[in-house]
């Protein structure tokens, strides 16, 4: 039996260019502050995660 939680990050969405792209975690490049919100709730939505906000621009998201 499995009773630890798994999280994964599924995607990091950004609107900073030096944001480096990862072998394993794709990173999206929003053009606005408003695109960035939208991105990463379609990709919560798709992928049944939770958006985190990291408070230096980018957000995250998770699957828990």
């Amino acid at each position: 039996m499995d009773f630890g939680i798994k999280d994964s990050i599924v995607a990091i969405i950004t609107i900073d260019k030096s944001v480096v792209s990862s072998n394993t975690i794709p990173v999206f490049y929003a053009s606005s502050e408003e695109h960035k919100e939208r991105l990463a709730l379609l990709i919560a939505k798709v992928t049944m995660g939770m958006v985190h906000d990291l408070e230096n621009g980018s957000y995250v998201v998770v699957r828990h």
